[in-house]
């Protein structure tokens, strides 16, 4: 009879298990389709000319049209460089990211490694830097650029890139949880100087932070328009936030909807791209460095 009775439990907490997982499945498959709702509703807009009034579900067949239009010679005039903008961004985005990320962790072993007396200071100093916003400098920033003769150049969007609190943050908390001192001791008792055991100790363990921040740096400034709207004037020199502004405030959208929505799939793809090449890296590294070991 006891047996029975056990047999009877295992069998009720096996079918509880089972309604649990099936719910938990339902839920996260309507999350997911929430999610991806509206980026189905653009796909299907930038297959259209004009806007059409209510939800149109089925695709249409300018898609074709709207590419080349895009591309053409009389939307570039009109807007700047569709094709431009995208290389312009690459350029920017992808030069900003290396260096942020490369300085911010050279910046953060320094704080973790080395002991001097104005360490705790630096820490604090930089982190309370972390709390200005951008807007606070942006007129100073921009008359100092312009005075240097910087403006409507790409410099003053890539260089400053180097200081970023946020990412040497991250990067001391990873070291924190994942670079032991033992290891550099020992790199150094081996004869290894600093940067090179930087560049090839520390920088293989950092992989996973290198790639974290890689993706949220790279999106920060693919995204990024009040900057390069103080900066850059030169229509052939927009970077992809411009030219989707001109588009939007050139006329009527409902002319060249279109055009726009196109526009912002192949705006979205190299984002994508870029956290497909480095999702593997992204919870691991999340996880080490908001734990400190």
């Amino acid at each position: 009879m006891p047996m029975s009775t056990d047999v009877v439990g295992h069998s009720n907490d096996r079918t509880r298990l089972l309604v649990r997982r099936i719910i938990a499945y339902v839920v996260l498959i309507l999350l997911v389709l929430i999610s991806l709702f509206p980026f189905y509703l653009l796909i299907v807009n930038a297959t259209r000319g004009k806007v059409q009034s209510g939800i149109e579900w089925i695709p249409s067949n300018l898609l074709g049209k709207n590419f080349s239009s895009l591309f053409s010679a009389k939307t570039s005039t009109a807007y700047g460089s569709v094709f431009g903008a995208l290389k312009n961004s690459l350029i920017i985005s992808g030069l900003s990211a290396i260096l942020s990320i490369y300085f911010s962790a050279l910046t953060a072993y320094a704080i973790h490694v080395y002991d001097f007396k104005l360490k705790k200071f630096a820490f604090t100093f930089i982190l309370i830097v972390m709390m200005v916003p951008t807007q606070a400098s942006a007129i100073g920033f921009y008359r100092l650029m312009k005075d240097w003769g910087l403006n409507n150049s790409y410099i003053p969007l890539i260089v400053p890139a180097i200081a970023a609190p946020a990412v040497f943050y991250f990067m001391k908390q990873y070291m924190d949880s994942a670079l032991p001192l033992e290891i550099v001791e020992a790199a150094r008792i081996d004869g290894c100087g600093e940067f090179r055991t930087f560049n090839s100790i520390v920088i293989p363990i950092l992989k996973p932070a290198f790639a974290v921040q890689a993706i949220f740096t790279f999106v920060t400034n693919w995204n990024n328009y009040f900057m390069p709207r103080l900066i850059i004037e030169d229509k052939s020199k927009y970077t992809v936030p411009l030219v989707l502004s001109a588009m939007r405030n050139a006329g009527p959208l409902e002319s060249d909807a279109g055009l726009f929505n196109l526009y912002i799939v192949i705006a979205i793809l190299p984002v994508v791209i870029v956290y497909l090449c480095l999702s593997k890296f992204i919870i691991r590294g999340v996880a080490l460095g908001s734990v400190k070991g």
